[in-house]
């Protein structure tokens, strides 16, 4: 859904009157204010020209104030709740549009956000469309959503290098990366096989199952294991969460 439009309001003879007092002396904070109004909608109208599906009249839609306002907004702003369009409640039978329910971008709040710079042009450049103008950049980026699957748990094997000396036989091993450690299952993998277990009803041998076939043992009995040692560590805080509730 694109975003309502703006009007844009620059009062010519005000603008006029700011030019004749800056030929008189420094200017004050409302009459700033005014030629900021004036260059920010002159950068904006550049801006919608530049552009290619702009229209005419949607450059007049910018420029021309509205002559009325909705009944909807009149009545909200007199304490007044507006009635239903044609006086007809919504029917609940009624199908949605095609396209309507989507997620947008915003609905994404677990997601990886990776932000990528265009490959030849920056804010400032010559525009290499009409070779004029300067491009800037946009307060919103392009978005392209890409959703990919993998496993519940995911390993990752870590091959040190080894070097033996062939003089006195001392092995020398590279050092693991920070925060890999010595454990085998890290918390998370613990936090998830409990919400998959007892949040979401997955069994323990179905999700064994998943992920032998995606290449990863993790038996039962393991999960278990993992389980039952992380609730030992939470116990605490559930034992307060009863006795606060009691």
């Amino acid at each position: 859904m694109q975003p309502g439009r703006e009007v844009i309001e620059v009062n010519l003879e005000e603008l006029e009157a700011v030019r004749e007092r800056a030929r008189q002396g420094p200017l004050g904070e409302e009459d700033c204010q005014r030629l900021e109004a004036a260059i920010h909608a002159l950068s904006y109208l550049i801006e919608k020209i530049g552009e290619k599906n702009t229209t005419i009249s949607q450059l007049r839609a910018l420029l021309a104030k509205p002559s009325t306002e909705k009944t909807s907004k009149v009545l909200e702003q007199a304490g007044i709740k507006a009635p239903f369009k044609n006086s007809l409640p919504p029917n609940p039978n009624e199908k949605p549009r095609p396209g309507h329910g989507r997620n947008g971008a915003q609905a994404y709040g677990g997601a990886e956000r990776i932000k990528i710079a265009h490959g030849s042009l920056k804010s400032g450049d010559h525009c290499p469309g009409c070779l004029k103008g300067k491009v800037y950049m946009q307060e919103e980026p392009g978005l392209r959503i890409r959703v990919v699957g993998h496993a519940p748990l995911e390993a990752t094997v870590y091959e040190l290098e080894r070097l033996r000396c062939n003089l006195c036989g001392d092995v020398f091993e590279a050092e693991a990366p920070e925060g890999v450690g010595e454990k085998k299952y890290d918390e998370s993998a613990a936090a998830m096989i409990a919400l998959l277990k007892y949040g979401s009803g997955v069994p323990f041998y179905r999700l064994e199952g998943l992920e032998a076939s995606l290449g990863i043992p993790l038996p039962a009995s393991t999960q278990w294991e993992i389980v039952e040692e992380i609730a030992a560590v939470i116990r605490p805080a559930f034992d307060e969460l009863i006795r606060q509730a009691a």
